[in-house]
């Protein structure tokens, strides 16, 4: 069976820091950016890409819709 990979493509200037995603993601892939947004605050981003399934979580919990989340099959 093919082991699926997935990626997150975060809206940073959407993005409120919530942390929501960061707490939901079960493979530690996101975390928060040092750097902030035109807004003020800091952003999500994937700091471990390569544990990406593609699951969904993060994107599910996201109360303002900044992630979108892709999965392909490896």
């Amino acid at each position: 069976m093919a082991k699926a990979r997935g990626a997150v493509v975060v809206d940073n200037e959407k993005c409120k820091g919530c942390n929501l995603c960061v707490v939901a993601c079960p493979y530690g892939v996101l975390n928060l950016n040092k750097e902030v947004n035109s807004k003020g605050y800091n952003y999500s981003y994937m700091e471990n890409p390569e544990l990406c399934i593609g699951c969904t979580n993060c994107g599910m919990v996201c109360p303002d819709s900044c992630l979108t989340v892709y999965r392909v099959n490896s």
